[in-house]
C-alpha cells in the first residue's frame, strides 16, 4: 500500500502577477506561489489526495513563503529544501486583455536548478501512486541528473509516471536544447499532458493525430493536449477525441494546463485502474471534469491560489 497519491519534482517559484497600475503610473505586482509541478499538487491536494513535493528554493523570504504555501495546500514538505546558496527563482507574468500570459524570469542560477540526486528524498517516490514531472528541471545540471534518478527509482516502484513538457523558451540555451531534452524523458511516461503549441516540439508534427500516435507508439498510455478555450484532445489506443470546454471568463489563465492535469490524476487514481486499461470513454470522462476544474481556475488569480475544491466542480 502506497502512502502518497501523488509526489512530484521540479520548481517551484514566485509568480508576480501584474496588478492595475499604481497612481504614478508604475507597474505593480502581486506575489503568488506557483511553479507547474507545484500547481498541479495544489490542485489534487484541494481534491482531497495525498501529495509530496520534492524540489529547492532559496533560504530566503521567497523561498520560506514557498514553504509556507506548501504546508498551507496540505502538501508534504519533507522533500523540499531550503538552500543558503542560491536564490528562489522569480517568474514576472505579464497577462493581455484576454488573461493570457508571457513571462520574464529570474533564474541565472536559480535555487531549482541546484536539486541533486543526493537531495531527492527516495522514500516519498517509492511511495507514491504516481509520480509526476515537468521539463523544466531538464534545463541545468544538477537538476537534470536529479530527475533520472528519480525516474529510474519511480519505474523500478512501479509508480505511474505522469509528465509535462511546460516549455517556456527563455530557459532554454536554444529550442534545440530544449527538444532534445524533452524528448529524452519519453521513454519512462506512462501518461502525458501538453499544449497544442508543444505538440510539434515532442513529436515534429503538426498534426495532432499524428502526433498523439507517435507519442503512443513509444509506450505512452495517455496523452492529453490542452486547447486553451477550446478545450483538450485526449487519446490512448483507442484512438483520440476532441473535449470541449463551457466558455468562461478568463481574468488569468496563469496555472490553468496544471489545474486541467491535477483534474485528469485526481479522475485517474479515483478509477484504481492502470492507464492502459482505461477505455477512450472513460478518459473523455476525465477531461470533462478537468475542464471544469480548469475554467474554475482562469477566474481566480494565481496560480495555486485559485484551484478548486471539489465541491465547487460541476460534476
Amino acid at each position: 500500500m502506497k502512502n502518497y497519491d501523488v509526489t512530484a519534482l521540479g520548481e517551484i517559484l514566485i509568480d508576480y502577477t501584474p496588478l492595475p497600475k499604481s497612481e504614478t503610473g508604475m507597474m505593480v505586482f502581486e506575489q503568488n506561489p506557483g511553479g507547474a509541478p507545484a500547481n498541479v499538487l495544489a490542485c489534487l491536494s484541494k481534491l482531497g489526495k495525498k501529495t509530496a513535493f520534492i524540489g529547492k528554493a532559496g533560504n530566503d523570504m521567497q523561498g520560506k513563503f514557498l514553504q509556507q504555501t506548501l504546508i498551507d495546500a496540505q502538501i508534504e514538505t519533507r522533500g523540499f529544501i531550503l538552500d543558503d546558496k542560491f536564490f528562489t527563482t522569480l517568474a514576472f507574468v505579464s497577462l493581455d486583455e484576454h488573461g493570457d500570459r508571457s513571462f520574464a524570469f529570474a533564474r541565472k542560477p536559480g535555487a531549482d536548478t541546484h536539486l541533486t540526486f543526493e537531495d531527492v528524498d527516495l522514500d516519498l517516490i517509492e511511495n507514491s501512486r504516481i509520480f509526476h514531472f515537468g521539463s523544466l528541471s531538464l534545463t541545468d545540471n544538477p537538476a537534470r541528473e536529479a530527475t533520472f534518478f528519480a525516474l529510474e527509482h519511480a519505474k523500478k516502484a512501479g509508480s505511474i509516471i505522469s509528465y509535462d513538457p511546460n516549455y517556456r523558451p527563455l530557459l532554454w540555451k536554444s529550442e534545440a536544447d530544449a527538444i532534445e531534452k524533452m524528448r529524452s524523458v519519453l521513454p519512462y511516461v506512462n501518461v502525458m499532458k501538453l499544449s497544442d503549441e508543444e505538440v510539434f516540439l515532442l513529436t515534429g508534427e503538426h498534426d495532432f493525430g499524428i502526433a498523439t500516435k507517435k507519442l503512443l507508439a513509444q509506450g505512452i498510455s495517455i496523452v492529453a493536449i490542452t486547447l486553451g478555450e477550446k478545450g483538450a484532445i485526449v487519446a490512448n489506443h483507442e484512438g483520440f477525441l476532441e473535449v470541449s470546454s463551457q466558455k468562461v471568463s478568463a481574468i488569468d489563465t496563469t496555472g490553468a494546463g496544471d489545474a486541467f492535469w491535477g483534474g485528469f490524476l485526481y479522475k485517474l487514481l479515483e478509477s484504481s485502474k492502470k492507464p492502459m486499461e482505461l477505455t477512450l470513454s472513460e478518459i473523455k470522462t476525465f477531461a470533462e471534469f478537468s475542464n471544469s476544474v480548469a475554467g474554475i481556475c482562469v477566474q481566480r488569480r494565481g496560480a495555486i491560489p485559485a484551484m478548486p475544491s471539489l465541491d465547487e466542480i460541476e460534476l
